[in-house]
């Protein structure tokens, strides 16, 4: 006697990628919005500062790299989301978590990281340690909800 086994399937109307992928698309956006900011506020940072890091020079250099920087940390970000368990937010949450996100990067890595890196590479207009730059905290804080909302949007 044949038996019948009903398996559920689930149809997919819209196409969503995978949370590394949101996290990359969402960091590249959050760099693109911080980085006109600094472009029309901070200038120097994008031109000197952050080619610097890496014995560069140039605004080309500096935008280049720092969207690179806005994508690792959007993968970062979604590799937060998969580990506890949050990686399918809603807007709200998404965008929640990203401002916190940017404002957690924004401490550590543009008030201590940075400005010891620039020191450690001769930068001759290093910031000291601590930075804590208003213009820098508002532009890590719209990274953050730019990638927050863009990775619920996409994942």
């Amino acid at each position: 006697m044949a038996s019948e086994i009903a398996t559920r399937t689930v149809d997919r109307t819209e196409t969503r990628l995978e949370p590394w992928q949101a996290g990359t698309v969402g960091g590249i956006a959050g760099a693109i919005v911080f980085g006109a900011m600094m472009a029309m506020q901070t200038p120097g940072v994008l031109e000197g500062a952050i080619p610097a890091l890496y014995g560069l020079e140039g605004g080309l250099a500096g935008t280049i790299l720092h969207v690179a920087h806005g994508a690792v940390l959007g993968v970062a970000f979604a590799a937060l989301l998969v580990a506890t368990g949050r990686s399918d937010p809603g807007l709200t949450t998404g965008g929640t978590l990203g401002l916190g996100y940017g404002l957690v990067v924004w401490a550590v890595l543009a008030v201590v990281v940075m400005p010891i890196w620039l020191s450690t590479v001769g930068f001759a207009m290093a910031p000291p340690a601590p930075n804590v730059a208003v213009e820098s905290l508002v532009g890590h804080a719209a990274y953050g909800l730019v990638l927050g909302v863009a990775y619920a949007l996409l994942e």
